[in-house]
């Protein structure tokens, strides 16, 4: 066994060194670079597990990490290892499951392929979201390469490692580890009903042993993430957190559309707090505060959601679920998936053939069974319930895509996710048909012949992937490098005038992100974007009292603070809604570039008309 480790260590160590030698590692999102920060004390002064994206126990083990030792990258750090872990976790039990070398090595050489050549865009521009897939898509293939038959308590010990990887992702990423947990009760499903003695209280004590063990770990998370933000501030604060994400990620018509401006004037939001809501900025304003969001939410509901067709929209969403099984735009994630449906149902027919010796040569004396003989009828069961697995299957992911494209939120971490998913489970059932083949020579030729021949062919798109692939990252690392020298000029800017505190606009300052083991200084930020889902917590309030700040917008016309703007957004946009806002309030202003951070950014200085 301990040959087997090293060796998957030793080729996931070298993937991971080269891929490190041709590319640069990226959080791909902001988000991450913001929890990040909160972790590692830039954004508050000290680091701190409150992120609100990752459950407690897992932030507050990061964060107390960044104590122990500041210097070290460890959130980029936990995220490269948990992705690597993954290949190698998987990795490893391919090695344990297959006994022939030349089998091995394809399947390790199919595993680094699929590295690079499909999921790499993904490996270098990491994203906590898609890092809490790969973690149950690994969960969900080790789960369903465990031998049957064992003992409970050895079938439980042996599946340690799945509950582990279930706990970690639903504590990295509750919501995403919930969409993706029909495809861990699709493995436990699937191994239990091939038990030999399934029907046993000893067999389905197991399992739910090992589904009670996931349950207890993500109940006692959520119990300690519930006391971690029990004070009455962060309660508001998640309350304000909810409404924001219901009215930005699922009714934005509310606060874009002109339609609802009387609705939400009725509501007490003024046009001047309206566009701070559509240009993000809502941080500017104090009285855009929980009851406000909250009763915004509400009227979005019941105006944007209440006037949608449903049977409409579900109509529509079905015809683009079609489309987009069969269509490049989720190439090659979509190609994958829909091979490893047509690998499986002609290796089943193929298997089951072999099974029952139809392809023998009746010239070598080998008796051809019927498929009415005992054995034709147990083959003809074997084949109908493999056939109803991915059925099944087929229903469940139908069922989770509609869910996601019926809420309007179908971004390509979450898409990207589920076809992970279920590629691992249709290469799961592959490989146990591979593992199953009949041991008698006449048997097994050609099903032995179309899987090989089925891993070949995935094999070979996977090495043509990468020359689009390669390209395609190098590019994109290309344009994250310049966009990013921005970032850094406005990181460098507001240190070197540490004195003073700046706002930032919060569409000028969305699109970068950091290398996930750059070297930041971890001291406390002196900037803060004018809105975005840390806005009015806790921990901003921690940040602005630092700097004698209480309100942004007060700090704006006092002198205390400056605001950061692209000369791009400037120009769509320009500054009058600022002036707007103000004057709504009784307050005659005038807005002045006060200084420059390179040729595309400015800093702007609020003073009484």
């Amino acid at each position: 066994m301990h040959k087997k480790f090293i060796t998957a260590g030793m080729v996931m160590f070298v993937s991971a060194l080269v891929m490190g030698l041709v590319f640069d590692f990226y959080f791909d999102l902001n988000d991450d670079t913001m929890m990040r920060d909160i972790m590692a004390g830039i954004y508050s002064g000290v680091p701190d597990g409150h992120n609100m994206q990752t459950l407690y126990p897992l932030g507050a083990f990061l964060a107390l990490c960044y104590k122990l030792c500041e210097t070290v990258p460890w959130y980029g750090l936990f995220l490269f290892l948990c992705q690597f872990g993954c290949f190698f976790l998987i990795s490893l039990r391919v090695l344990t499951c297959l006994e022939k070398r030349r089998a091995r090595l394809f399947a390790l050489l199919g595993i680094v392929l699929f590295q690079w050549g499909i999921w790499m865009a993904h490996m270098v521009n990491v994203q906590y979201t898609i890092t809490c897939a790969m973690l149950s898509a690994a969960a969900v293939f080790w789960v369903m390469t465990t031998a049957s038959g064992l003992p409970w308590k050895e079938f439980v010990i042996q599946n340690i490692p799945a509950v582990l990887l279930t706990i970690l992702a639903y504590q990295l990423r509750t919501e995403m580890l919930l969409l993706t947990l029909p495809f861990m009760g699709f493995a436990m499903w699937v191994r239990w009903w091939e038990e030999k003695n399934a029907f046993t209280w000893s067999s389905f004590g197991k399992y739910a042993a090992m589904a009670g063990l996931m349950i207890l770990g993500m109940v006692l998370s959520l119990l300690i993430d519930f006391a971690a933000y029990g004070s009455e501030e962060w309660q508001d604060f998640r309350n304000f957190f909810d409404a924001r994400t219901t009215v930005y990620d699922y009714y934005m018509e509310v606060v874009t559309d002109d339609a609802y401006g009387e609705g939400l004037k009725a509501l007490g939001i003024s046009p001047g707090q309206q566009i701070l809501l559509r240009n993000y900025n809502f941080g500017l304003d104090e009285k855009i505060d929980t009851p406000l969001l909250e009763e915004a939410a509400s009227y979005a509901s019941k105006t944007v959601g209440g006037a949608r067709d449903w049977g409409s929209i579900f109509k529509k969403q079905i015809s683009f679920y079609r489309y987009r099984m069969f269509h490049a735009e989720d190439a090659p994630y979509n190609l994958l998936v829909l091979l490893g449906y047509a690998a499986n149902i002609i290796a089943n027919v193929i298997l089951c053939c072999a099974n029952c010796r139809f392809f023998s040569d009746q010239k070598h004396g080998t008796n051809v069974k019927p498929l009415g003989s005992g054995e034709g009828r147990q083959m003809r069961k074997l084949f109908l319930w493999r056939m109803a697995q991915l059925v099944l299957l087929a229903c469940m992911r139908t069922a989770l895509w509609m869910f996601i494209l019926l809420r309007g939120r179908d971004p390509e971490r979450i898409t990207h996710s589920l076809y992970l998913l279920e590629f691992t489970v249709l290469a799961a059932l592959l490989f146990g048909l591979f593992r199953e083949l009949p041991c008698e020579e006449s048997g097994r030729g050609r099903a032995e012949i179309f899987l090989r021949g089925a891993a070949t062919l995935f094999l070979l798109l996977a090495a043509g992937r990468l020359a689009v692939t390669i390209p395609s990252v190098l590019a994109d690392q290309n344009r994250r490098e310049q966009v990013n020298q921005d970032w850094s000029d406005i990181d460098s800017y507001c240190r070197a005038h540490i004195e003073n505190f700046y706002f930032e606009d919060v569409y000028s300052t969305v699109g970068f992100s950091d290398k996930l083991f750059e070297k930041r200084d971890t001291s406390l930020a002196n900037y803060d974007i004018a809105g975005g889902w840390m806005c009015k917590s806790p921990l901003y309030r921690k940040k602005l009292a630092q700097y004698g700040i209480g309100a942004a917008d007060e700090a704006l016309l006092e002198g205390q603070a400056y605001f950061i703007m692209s000369d791009a957004e400037k120009r769509d946009r320009g500054l009058a809604w600022m002036k707007d806002y103000y004057t709504e309030k009784g307050i005659r202003v005038e807005i002045r570039e006060y200084d420059r951070i390179n040729e595309n950014y400015g800093v702007y200085q609020v003073s009484d008309g």
